[in-house]
């Protein structure tokens, strides 16, 4: 684990307005924007709960900044409902302003009431800006969001992957980030509750070795992409299936 300073909100709110470009230059190295790694990450997501044979239907961004992959959620899932939560007042407001969907809702993390009513939450790279001592409270806070038998798309940067640690010192709001392994995800999830599913890692190849990609699913065990999903699901019986 890299131990260095957590962002805030407030921090997050002096950023909002420049999100996109600090994001896009720390990306450059890759030769792809951030539009390819969102899609790719819920498709994803969508092809695990194709093999589990289920269709969740109502879904949760937690920590969804400017909400760009709350209508990537309603278009891969054909999705009733997505609320996204996030703690910053001014991505929030860039988010209502973005996305008008009836089927998305943009709250404050604190103004949200986590009432066991969401089938899947999707998370992306938000928990390197969670003080370490506050993680657990928020995974808590995910779990008690999920009914019972939901799923949590925990996706976090491989900072065993020395592409990602770079690519995070190029970008101001991940520069001084306190960085978590899959193992240490993991842990974190059981101990909120989660039972741990799978974990994969993706984005090897960058856009000048695309050709490679199609290796990519077959290489997802090892700890050689950019970001890791650790899928958890909370104990019951998920009630929409394929």
């Amino acid at each position: 684990m890299i131990r260095t300073k957590s962002i805030t909100s407030h921090e997050f709110d002096q950023y909002a307005g420049d999100y996109d470009r600090m994001l896009a230059e720390g990306l450059v190295v890759s030769g792809e924007e951030k539009d390819y790694f969102a899609l790719r990450r819920i498709q994803w997501v969508k092809a695990c709960m194709d093999k589990l044979q289920l269709a969740p239907r109502r879904f949760m961004d937690y920590g969804c900044g400017r909400g760009e992959a709350a209508p990537l959620l309603l278009g891969q899932f054909n999705a009733e409902s997505v609320v996204g939560v996030d703690p910053s007042a001014k991505l929030i407001e860039l988010a209502k302003h973005e996305h008008t969907s009836r089927r998305i809702i943009f709250q404050l993390t604190q103004e949200y009431c986590p009432e066991e009513e969401r089938e899947l939450v999707y998370c992306n790279g938000v928990f390197h800006h969670i003080p370490v001592a506050e993680r657990k409270m928020a995974a808590q806070y995910i779990w008690r969001s999920l009914e019972p038998g939901g799923y949590l798309a925990f996706w976090e940067n491989n900072s065993w992957n020395p592409g990602t640690r770079y690519v995070m010192s190029r970008i101001p709001f991940d520069r001084d980030a306190v960085t978590l392994t899959a193992p240490e995800a993991t842990r974190l999830l059981q101990s909120a509750g989660f039972h741990i599913v799978r974990t994969d890692y993706l984005f090897i190849f960058p856009k000048s070795l695309s050709v490679l990609r199609w290796m990519e699913p077959h290489l997802s065990p090892y700890p050689f992409g950019a970001q890791y999903l650790v899928l958890g699901r909370k104990a019951g019986r998920l009630s929409n299936r394929a």
